[in-house]
């Protein structure tokens, strides 16, 4: 993986609490596993949106970065969550409130 592309990837997950990778944007997502995510993250406070269309490079990259093969992806607190599915499955256990409370410890 290109280090500039990495080193985007590091600034980006680390500046902001949510940050989520997805197809499209947070007014107008592209796919529905995106839409999910976002509709399940939005409560929990302001998401950080990143639209994976918009580049190529950021698209192919990011699944490098995270070593997973699908988007959307979920960073919170600069820590690799998951995809839509984990997401839903956290939120129905109700831990991903405890997640972005905890601020990263």
């Amino acid at each position: 993986m290109d280090e500039t592309l990495k080193a985007h990837f590091d600034q980006t997950v680390k500046s902001h609490p949510i940050v989520l990778f997805m197809k499209g944007n947070a007014l107008f997502p592209q796919c529905g596993f995106s839409a999910r995510a976002l509709q399940i993250l939005q409560p929990l406070g302001p998401v950080h949106t990143v639209d994976v269309l918009a580049d190529p490079l950021v698209r192919q990259g990011i699944k490098d970065y995270s070593n997973w093969p699908t988007i959307p992806q979920v960073y919170i607190h600069g820590k690799f969550v998951g995809g839509s599915d984990i997401l839903a499955e956290l939120a129905e256990r109700d831990e991903l409130q405890a997640l972005v409370a905890a601020g990263g410890k």
